[in-house]
């Protein structure tokens, strides 16, 4: 599946897969599983090949999600990646999951190595960068209900799978006043 994705957006030599996956690490998790924890440092860029994620941050009586992964994207909690620094926020798995990942120093060998690792680098950045300005957007402009609608549109199946807490959450709503978004589009 990851060899598709980047086939669909770069011409991948047989030379150059090699190199690269060599370095993907498969890793599975089971539901309900904190894959980073707040205070730790993102190792890993990973490929969703099957579950959905959550990014969130906890505090005391209060989690806030504020984004998901879906199958077929990347994630990252990926500003500690960047600068290799403790993150801010917590990435758990909502389902069982199983991500194809590469380690930091394993990434920036395959950028010195190979002819198309700047390109994929950019790619999963730019998907990453895509993902947070079409959230920051959705914020600023959308109403709650026009939120979950859009959720409804774009991952209908995936949307079935997350707690109604987490996506109340992730609108910015109660979990009360979303019942009430349901019901009155239902």
């Amino acid at each position: 599946m990851i060899r598709e994705y980047f086939e669909s957006n770069v011409k991948l030599s047989n030379d150059d897969w090699t190199i690269f996956s060599a370095k993907l690490i498969q890793r599975k998790f089971p539901k309900n599983y904190i894959i980073l924890k707040q205070g730790f440092t993102e190792e890993y860029l990973s490929f969703i090949e099957n579950g959905v994620l959550r990014f969130n941050i906890s505090k005391e009586e209060k989690d806030f999600t504020f984004a998901f992964g879906f199958q077929g994207s990347f994630i990252s909690a990926y500003d500690s990646f960047l600068t290799q620094s403790p993150s801010e926020y917590e990435v758990t798995t909502i389902t069982e999951t199983i991500l194809w990942s590469v380690k930091y120093a394993d990434l920036q060998e395959i950028y010195n190595t190979t002819s198309m690792g700047d390109r994929i680098g950019r790619l999963a950045s730019e998907e990453l960068f895509k993902i947070k300005m079409k959230r920051l957007l959705s914020l600023m402009t959308e109403s709650a209900e026009e939120r979950y609608l859009n959720l409804m549109k774009n991952e209908p199946i995936l949307l079935q799978q997350i707690p109604l807490k987490y996506l109340a959450s992730y609108i910015g709503i109660t979990p009360e006043a979303l019942s009430r978004i349901r019901k009155r589009i239902s």
